[in-house]
């Protein structure tokens, strides 16, 4: 075994030019060499792969405070959601005439899957820049953008179909947060579950939907010229998936518009959230 080379180059360090054996780590001046040329290598990364990996440091770096992070976004969710505008039954039976609930139902669906296609790709256009600014507050930004216009989806699919939840205005925008973080309709037959203060279980489901969303929109931020692209069909694909869940639970307890009986108008808030699009400040 002593004439092994490849054991004594593995295991035993080189010796020294005076015959002591070396304190540097095994495999001497050759390994320093191939450490060198693999320093090299990394500092001739292509400029678009350095971007990417500063991206990831941004990420990495804003990771510290995910918790703090998250909980900021979702305060502000709640914040804003009895502040979005939304249209009652008659509004929308006025600007769509002759057309049935599944109809208007698709109208709503195609607008707001356009508007947060739109706000993808205004991310994803800004991360193409050498350096994104203001890496986070561009990834809540979007977070908060679209779970505004997903949230004002929801609420005027509950009066398309019928289920329009009782209780005041923060109330209701309550109800449909919670209907946007599981994805279903609101349950209007049990007032409880959302007419009371906003319970632990609520917020911890709010904070993992705005992590899903993080997740998603991560690819949004490659800073490569399809990243407005990718954004903008991601924000479309999951705003229509949400509809989607969303319709399916409503149309199970659908009431016939004939069969409703006389609401009131729905109350306009005074000041729509700035996140909002303009275009549905309505």
């Amino acid at each position: 075994m002593a004439g092994d080379p490849f054991r004594k180059r593995r295991f035993r360090p080189a010796p020294s030019p005076d015959g002591e054996p070396s304190q540097d780590r095994p495999g001497g001046t050759d390994a320093v060499r191939d450490g060198d040329a693999a320093q090299d290598g990394k500092d001739r990364l292509p400029s678009t792969k350095g971007r990417f990996e500063r991206v990831r440091r941004g990420v990495r770096k804003g990771g510290s405070g995910a918790a703090a992070g998250l909980g900021f976004v979702a305060d502000r969710i709640l914040e804003i959601a009895p502040r979005i505008p939304v249209r009652d039954l008659a509004t929308l039976r006025g600007q769509f005439p002759g057309l049935g609930p599944e109809e208007i139902a698709d109208k709503l669906v195609a607008g707001a899957a356009t508007s947060s296609a739109t706000v993808g790709a205004g991310v994803g256009a800004a991360a193409m820049l050498p350096v994104p600014p203001a890496l986070p507050a561009e990834l809540a930004a979007e977070i908060t953008a679209v779970a505004a216009i997903e949230i004002k989806l929801i609420a005027e699919l509950h009066e398309v179909y019928g289920q329009r939840p009782p209780g005041s205005l923060r109330q209701r925008g309550i109800a449909y947060v919670q209907s946007w973080t599981e994805e279903r309709g609101v349950d209007v037959t049990k007032p409880a579950t959302f007419n009371g203060a906003l319970s632990g279980r609520m917020k911890r489901e709010l904070r993992q939907q705005i992590m899903k969303r993080t997740v998603r929109s991560l690819p949004n931020l490659v800073p490569f010229m399809i990243g407005a692209a990718v954004g903008a069909m991601m924000n479309r694909r999951d705003t229509k998936h949400v509809a989607e869940h969303v319709r399916d639970d409503l149309r199970r307890k659908q009431v016939a518009w004939d069969a409703l009986p006389a609401l009131p108008p729905l109350e306009r808030p005074a000041d729509p959230p700035p996140e909002l699009p303009g275009d549905l400040h309505h």
